[in-house]
């Protein structure tokens, strides 16, 4: 059997998790139409809502990682933790984080929801996505940036628009299902404080790397914090 030249194969990686990309903000845009994220909710009703119109939608029954729907206090709390199961009230900020696997490729979607007119809520929700553009931006001037220092870039964009960032890190190689067999090297994995080397490489297997940029900005005074993810060096 012939075997795919690798230009056609990494062709065809970047179209796989680019379409991953693409169902994911339809699917987002359903939920958002549905309204399947609204106050008087629970996170766990409104993240099976989901689950199950990913299903309708696209036949997608797997996740790459739990799926995720906090509010109020529970948008403080890093991924790793499980909060209670929390009611979505009427003034808050929700986010939704979600690791749908379409084909055997991964998107990681995430996205913020305000409700109410809470001024410092509706800023946050105006600045994560500028937030994101500005890191975006930041990545493409240099051809040899390195995961720190994109990270120390989103921890500068984050102060200056008044937000602490949340989490260890702002982001991680996607891939195939699952990505995070592509680099056994956990530092070099992430954009993070640890990883020195350039995030265009490719993986010890010879592939080219591919980012998600992930966003967790936080008001602790305040008790709340918003989401935005998705792909960093494609679309």
């Amino acid at each position: 059997m012939a075997v795919e030249p690798s230009g056609a194969q990494e062709a065809r990686r970047v179209e796989g998790l680019v379409s991953a990309q693409e169902k994911a903000i339809a699917l987002f845009a359903e939920v958002e139409a549905r309204a399947l994220v609204v106050p008087g909710v629970g996170e766990r009703e409104a993240s099976d809502r989901i689950r199950d119109l990913a299903d309708e939608m696209f036949g997608t029954t797997r996740h790459w990682h739990k799926r995720i729907i906090r509010s109020g206090p529970n948008t403080l709390a890093p991924y790793r933790e499980n909060p209670p199961d929390r009611i979505i009230g009427a003034d808050d900020v929700a986010f939704a984080d979600f690791g749908p696997i379409f084909e055997e490729y991964e998107a990681d979607f995430g996205r913020t929801y305000v409700f109410g007119d809470d001024p410092h809520k509706q800023r946050l929700l105006a600045d994560l996505p500028r937030v994101f553009d500005a890191g975006r931006a930041f990545f493409a001037a240099d051809p040899e940036i390195t995961g720190r220092q994109l990270h120390a870039e989103v921890e500068r964009l984050a102060a200056e628009a008044g937000w602490e960032v949340g989490i260890w890190h702002a982001g991680h190689l996607v891939g195939e299902f699952p990505h995070e067999l592509n680099d056994g090297a956990r530092a070099e994995s992430y954009i993070a404080p640890d990883n020195d080397t350039p995030l265009r490489r490719t993986d010890r297997s010879g592939r080219t790397c591919h980012w998600i940029l992930e966003l967790h900005l936080v008001d602790r005074e305040r008790g709340f914090g918003g989401f935005y993810e998705q792909l960093l060096d494609l679309a």
